[in-house]
């Protein structure tokens, strides 16, 4: 899964560090995150997308192209 939390978090100028403490978890997972080792559990892309004020959509993809109907 691709995301765009590297680039969200180093636009407000947080460390690993500084979101992990926002987000009450480890600054490990949020690098297994970032470098696509782990996939959020869905409470936790809840409260990313929130803290970011994006959607879970605008943050992860898949990778795949969309498909049309």
């Amino acid at each position: 899964m691709n995301n765009r939390l590297r680039i969200l978090r180093a636009e407000r100028r947080w460390s690993q560090a500084d979101l992990a403490q926002r987000l009450k978890v480890s600054r490990q997972s949020i690098n297994a995150i970032e470098t696509g080792k782990y996939d959020p559990s869905l409470p936790l892309a809840f409260k990313l997308a929130r803290l970011f004020e994006t959607t879970i959509e605008a943050m992860f993809s898949d990778g795949g192209e969309a498909v049309a109907d």
